[in-house]
């Protein structure tokens, strides 16, 4: 019995492992530093903004599918993006961030249900956020650790991955595309 555990810890040690340095959690901002297309936030999150996507739950599957209109103005380095989700079941969903870009490329991003501030980085052709937000009391109350990324398509489309984890394990995922409101992609 010993071993068994044993080994079912070192796998478990080994997947995780493997998880940091290849998966979705294992990309850095600077891996996409040399792209030919540069993500500007001030530039490709400003004015009108459509998205659509989908939420997957726990098990993979679907969970619920939306639409978002977004807003985004910026004065200088300060950006201010308002968001409204309609969800397939009805609900509707606001959220305003505030968004503060340095020359580096550091991003601190504010809203009222993070839990303190989030951070990430615009690099090349990718954007990266790691924050904490605290779902509606509806949906539980509970705080997941947000892992998201944006990536600037050579059109000028952005395709958003992010990945929601409670004590590290992975709850939900969410993919999306946002373009500047009434853009026609190819």
């Amino acid at each position: 019995m010993l071993t068994f555990l044993l080994g079912a810890a070192v796998v478990a040690v080994f997947i995780f492992i493997l998880g940091r340095l290849f998966g979705f959690k294992a990309q850095r901002a600077d891996d996409y530093a040399h792209s030919p297309v540069q993500f500007d936030l001030r530039r490709h999150l400003n004015g009108p903004i459509d998205c659509e996507g989908i939420i997957y739950g726990p098990t993979g599957r679907v969970s619920s599918r939306f639409v978002g209109r977004f807003y985004a103005s910026w004065q200088g380095n300060s950006g201010r993006m308002t968001e409204r989700f309609e969800y397939d079941s009805g609900t509707v969903q606001e959220r305003e961030w505030h968004l503060t870009l340095s020359e580096d490329g550091e991003i601190q991003a504010d809203a009222a249900d993070l839990v303190g501030s989030g951070s990430g980085r615009q690099s090349g052709s990718a954007v990266h956020l790691n924050y904490k937000i605290r779902l509606p009391d509806a949906a539980g109350g509970h705080v997941l650790t947000t892992t998201d990324w944006m990536y600037l398509g050579p059109n000028g489309a952005i395709v958003n991955r992010s990945q929601f984890r409670k004590f590290g394990i992975k709850v939900a995922e969410l993919f999306c595309t946002i373009r500047p409101m009434g853009a026609q992609h190819a």
